[in-house]
Order: structure tokens, then C-alpha cells, then sequence
């Protein structure tokens, strides 16, 4: 159920919020109002039509990867099934023992569109979310295909919730961060993506048209375990803390696969 999140209260809107943004208003009526800590925060969109995600989209990371700087984006996705909420466990699956951290902002489609130029692009944006790209290093790089290390279950944390594109003045200056056990792995600011989201809407929409509520997870910087000297994977009993502003922050325990 979609709500509204409001320092600490939480209003119910009555719907789902795929069907909120299909509808491209609120509804008239809001049901009741609940204190946040009396509700579970679920990811704003549970199941997305569509979960985008782009790789190497800040140049730091790309060249702590090794990796050519791309002159066209790379992009992959995740299954929608994969999504979790807040709060919720990233499992560590027995199959990989590189699993991996990755702070990422997230657009969020409004009005659906194929073909969209990027001077058209930012109207079909709805509102931004925070991801952690959570990947499987060993599964990803044992082909030239990353999707099955990226696609574990649970490996697609979203939230806390969808701010609203009216909410942010500048999508292109936002400060992002990871942090687990109180050490801060991950630190940059989003004007340091290679390809902003106009360019993004526009490539990747005149391949496939995208619709309403699908999530654009647009790239890591700096920082991934894969990438320090030692590796840092991420391992049980951890919590990742992806922060972005103005968007709050994206808190996950982790444990390994029982």
C-alpha cells in the first residue's frame, strides 16, 4: 500500500504505488495516518516492470575496475523478484563467496515513453530512490554477462521511499555514501556520473519503451569491496547504510545463507 512518509508519520494513500503512478495523480481521498513506527516500510515499488541498472557510470569507478571508460552505457538489469525493503536481510547465497556492495541512485519512470529525446526526458521522470547493487563479483565476472551475479535474491535493496522529482532542485549534485561497521567505503556526489539521466532515458528508450514505475539504477562510484586492497566483501552479521541527499538512507543487515 503506498503512503505518504512525513517526518514520522505515515499516510495511507489507498493504492499501490504502480497504480499511483499509472495514474499520474493522487487520489482524492487519503485514508488514515499511522505512526512510522508502528508499519514496515516495504520497497517503494515492490515489484518494478522493468529494473534497469547501468554499470560503470562514474569514471573513478570504472578506472578502480580496470575498465575502459564507456563511450555508450552499459547496461544490465536485475529481476524484479530480487527486490527487497528496508530493514529487510541481504542473503549471502552459498554459491558465491565474492559478494559485494554498491551505493546507487535511482530514477524512477512517471509517464512511460519509447523513443524519448533527452530534452523530453526529465518528464518522465516521477521521483528518485536509493539502491544498493548488491553483486555476486565471483558469478559476475565468470562470463562476459553480468546478470547472474547481479541478480541473486535479495540483491536489490530499494528505499526508504520515492522523493518525488519536485522534491530535488538538482538530481546532478546529490551527495551519496555507503558505510558498514562505521567505516564510510564508498563517498561521491552524482555530478560525477558519466551519463546523466536524460542521456540514460533517451538511450535505453530507443531500445525498449519504458513504462511507469520502472526503476533507471544509474551506476556505483569509487569504493566496492572487489576493488580495495584487501577486497572487502561483505560478509554475516554486516549492515550496509546507503545515504544519498535529500533522499535519507537505505539500511540492510546481512547474513549469510542458512
Amino acid at each position: 500500500m503506498a503512503g505518504v512518509l512525513a517526518g514520522n508519520r505515515v499516510t495511507s494513500l489507498g493504492t499501490d504505488m504502480l497504480r499511483l503512478i499509472f495514474s499520474g495523480a493522487a487520489p482524492d481521498a487519503v485514508e488514515e495516518s499511522f505512526d512510522l513506527s508502528s508499519v514496515t516500510l516495504l520497497a517503494p515499488i515492490p515489484r518494478p516492470p522493468k529494473f534497469i541498472c547501468v554499470g560503470l557510470n562514474y569514471r573513478d569507478h570504472a578506472m578502480e575496475s580496470n575498465m575502459a571508460i564507456p563511450k555508450v552505457p552499459t547496461i544490465f538489469n536485475k529481476f524484479p523478484n530480487v527486490v527487497i525493503g528496508p530493514g529487510e536481510s541481504i542473503v549471502l547465497p552459498r554459491e558465491s563467496t565474492q559478494p559485494d556492495y554498491e551505493a546507487e541512485f535511482a530514477v524512477v519512470i512517471g509517464p512511460g515513453g519509447r523513443r524519448i529525446p533527452a530534452s523530453k526526458a526529465m518528464d518522465h521522470v516521477f521521483g528518485y530512490t536509493i539502491v544498493n547493487d548488491v553483486s555476486a563479483r565471483d558469478l559476475q565476472m565468470a562470463t562476459t554477462q553480468w546478470l547472474m551475479g547481479k541478480t541473486c535474491d535479495t540483491f536489490a535493496p530499494m528505499g526508504p521511499a520515492i522523493v518525488t522529482k519536485d522534491e530535488i532542485a538538482d538530481p546532478h549534485a546529490l551527495d551519496i555514501s555507503l558505510e558498514i561497521g562505521g567505516e564510510i567505503l564508498q563517498k561521491s556526489n552524482t555530478r560525477e556520473l558519466i551519463f546523466k539521466i536524460p542521456e540514460l532515458i533517451e538511450f535505453i528508450s530507443s531500445v525498449v519503451t519504458l513504462e511507469p514505475g520502472d526503476i533507471i539504477s544509474t551506476g556505483t562510484p569509487s569504493g566496492v569491496g572487489f576493488a580495495r586492497k584487501p577486497p572487502r566483501y561483505l560478509k554475516d552479521g554486516d549492515e550496509c547504510i546507503v545515504r544519498i541527499q535529500g533522499l535519507g538512507e537505505l539500511r540492510n543487515p546481512v547474513i549469510a545463507e542458512r
